[in-house]
């Protein structure tokens, strides 16, 4: 039997047609989802981006109020420590007041002594008067002698030496008279058109009472504003100055928003423009919706405690930064509270043109005030008033009042 002959084996043809149909499908894909991509970016930028500013050197500034005393002295007491909350008014520092209450003390006492010394004069006053009463009745009578005696000196009834005896008491009871209304006229000086209270001597021991009150005020060292406490360095025993740094307050409700924006940055920036702020401490996930509510007037170099000096020979250019005020909502604050300090994220929206780049006004009208020290003298009236009806002998003295001093 012959043998078979070999079948011939048949080689593996690819299909490049359909290779080459999927690589163009894919190749055309590709290319939509990039021109997709390129047109969806072009859109974003065309309506978003391009008036949107950020920046990331952004931080949370505040005011930090200083708890300083007005008097010296020795700290006896602290009532308050870092991260408490303090209402304004309330007692934060004891200062030892035995120098200050010592002073108030011979104050009032000098007003007691003023007080009696104006009594005795207006008491003197009718002494004087019935003086110059007196007088003028004694000269009215050496008058009527000397005029009895000239009749009858011609009669022989009377000498000449008794006549002239009789003018000379005339002459000196006449300079007594006068002497005494020079005295009466000197007291109605201190005393005319005034009463005990409104009298100048008495006036003057009276703010004289008034500045040892408030000095012994000053001894209870009070929060001028609320807010946190923070860098107390307050210790007791601390021997203080006037404008010595005890501690110090942070209104964490009135905290604001320092951008840092580069200064090509600042060409389409305005005031009253809307900004979005993310803080480090929650996430994109609590925004803040701000303000710009002002450019500083400039860069932070400028200002700096050593600012550069770009006139010298080895200068490098460096892009300035020029800071920008944010305010923000005290709503989305008291949801979210920040504290000084914190890193921030800023998103400015720039469409709008209409604000200046330059404030040209305030922003409001007080930036910041107290009321804590405009009643020091709380009370001093009181006071005075007692210790005056008290030296008068007045009922006024037992009126039923607060304790007002020491």
């Amino acid at each position: 039997m012959p043998d078979s002959a070999p079948s011939a084996s048949v080689p593996f043809v690819p299909n490049t047609a359909r290779t080459g149909t999927r690589r163009k499908l894919l190749l055309a894909v590709a290319t939509l989802i990039f021109v997709a991509i390129g047109a969806l970016y072009g859109y974003h930028w065309q309506t978003v981006a391009r008036f949107s500013v950020t920046t990331d050197d952004a931080y949370v500034s505040g005011n930090v109020v200083q708890v300083t005393p007005q008097i010296a002295g020795t700290v006896t007491g602290v009532h308050a420590d870092d991260t408490d909350y303090v209402r304004a008014g309330q007692l934060l520092i004891d200062i030892d007041d035995t120098d200050t209450r010592l002073a108030l003390d011979r104050a009032k006492d000098a007003l007691a002594q003023t007080v009696r010394e104006i009594r005795a004069l207006i008491a003197n006053d009718g002494a004087l008067a019935a003086g110059v009463a007196l007088q003028d009745t004694n000269l009215a009578r050496l008058q009527q002698d000397l005029a009895r005696r000239q009749r009858l000196v011609n009669t022989g009834a009377v000498s000449g030496e008794e006549l002239k005896h009789a003018r000379d008491a005339v002459e000196q009871a006449t300079a007594q008279r006068d002497a005494a209304r020079k005295q009466l006229e000197a007291n109605h000086v201190l005393i005319d058109n005034t009463t005990i209270a409104a009298h100048p001597r008495v006036q003057d021991a009276a703010e004289r009472v008034r500045e040892a009150f408030v000095a012994w005020r000053r001894t209870k060292v009070l929060a001028p504003i609320a807010g946190q406490i923070a860098r107390r360095t307050a210790q007791v025993g601390q021997r203080t100055t006037p404008g010595t740094p005890l501690m110090a307050i942070v209104p964490l409700d009135e905290v604001w928003i320092d951008a840092n924006f580069k200064e090509a940055q600042l060409q389409q920036m305005r005031i009253g423009q809307r900004a979005t702020v993310t803080a480090d401490v929650y996430g994109t996930g609590v925004p803040y919706h701000g303000t710009v509510v002002g450019l500083a007037a400039g860069t932070g170099a400028a200002f700096s405690l050593l600012p550069a000096q770009n006139a010298t020979g080895n200068w490098i250019k460096v892009v300035q930064r020029v800071p920008v005020r944010i305010g923000l909502d005290p709503a989305e604050l008291a949801a979210h509270p920040l504290r000084i300090g914190l890193s921030m994220q800023i998103d400015v929206n720039i469409r709008d043109q209409s604000g200046p780049q330059l404030s040209v006004g305030r922003q409001r009208d007080n930036v910041a005030e107290t009321g804590v020290f405009s009643d020091l003298d709380k009370d001093a009236d009181d006071l005075i008033r007692r210790l005056i009806a008290a030296s008068e002998g007045s009922a006024a003295a037992k009126a039923p009042t607060g304790a007002v001093g020491p």
